[in-house]
């Protein structure tokens, strides 16, 4: 059984680091006493928890040799242990609680923030010297912490990659989802046919309608080029999810056409795929 003990100095990002390794299935406890450790450890040995992420910090673990005791109990029973210490430039942890506005846990009334951050950055020395991981978030911003989160903790065997290819009109407004946005209201609008206009994207008129000139099949050798091309890079940084949006007028026909092709290629690539048309069904 895998446990990571997440400390560090506050404000260095561990609750958003704690969130990133949840992401990946890692059941998380914030804020656990020292002396709960073996107990806590039988507990999740005997509900089959695999990884287990414990955030300990100044609030909680001031006598360090608790913690220390508490992992040498629990691995008589057959846990393993790694400490992830995350720690950061005092001028960063400064501006950080500065914006916002949170009092430090050092603090104890009149206490400077660089005081409190000094006497804190004393007391967890025990557990930096300790820590197999050891992360300068200074110039993380959420998402690079959350990657570099995927880097260590990510299994190789886990690197899976699910994308979603979204469908969506313009006139509904874009998708705040995206990572890869693109706009196909440049291909013949199958709106404007009578008899195609009460149809969708999905059906083989419509199909056949958007991809008549040739100009959509040039556009999805391109696409399908550069989706082939990042999906590896993106699985490399341990991206596990992937929204490719299409976009056209109403969300109903061109991009749904293409949505649908893009589908296909990624499904025939061997990529976990799913797709989904926001709004297919409206005028």
């Amino acid at each position: 059984m895998e446990f990571l003990i997440i400390t560090g100095m506050s404000g260095a990002g561990k609750s958003r680091a704690a969130s990133s390794l949840e992401d990946l299935g890692f059941y998380c406890v914030d804020n656990m006493p020292p002396e709960l450790i073996p107990k806590f450890a039988e507990i999740c040995i005997n509900a089959e928890y695999e990884k287990v992420v414990l955030v300990m910090d100044i609030r909680t673990a001031r006598d360090f040799e608790k913690i220390f005791v508490g992992i040498s109990e629990a691995e008589k029973i057959g846990c393993s242990f790694k400490i992830l210490f995350l720690d950061a430039k005092n001028s960063i942890l400064i501006n950080r609680y500065k914006e916002t506005r949170r009092k430090h846990p050092m603090d104890k009334g009149g206490t400077s923030i660089i005081e409190s951050i000094s006497k804190e950055r004393e007391l967890l020395e025990p557990l930096r010297v300790r820590a197999d991981f050891k992360v300068d978030t200074s110039t993380l911003n959420t998402s690079r912490l959350r990657d570099h989160m995927l880097k260590l903790f990510l299994d190789e065997s886990s690197r899976t990659l699910i994308v979603n290819v979204l469908t969506f009109g313009f006139k509904h407004g874009a998708t705040a989802e995206a990572d890869l946005m693109f706009d196909v209201r440049f291909l013949p609008n199958p709106y404007y046919e009578k008899d195609l206009r009460d149809k969708n994207g999905t059906q083989k008129e419509v199909l056949d309608y958007v991809f008549l000139n040739g100009v959509a099949e040039e556009f999805m050798v391109k696409l399908r080029d550069m989706v082939d091309f990042l999906i590896p890079k993106y699985i490399d940084e341990g991206k596990t999810s992937l929204v490719i949006a299409i976009g056209c007028t109403g969300g109903k026909h061109r991009s749904v056409a293409i949505g649908e092709n893009m589908l296909a290629h990624v499904l025939k690539s061997g990529i976990n795929a799913v797709i989904n048309h926001r709004d297919i069904g409206k005028l």
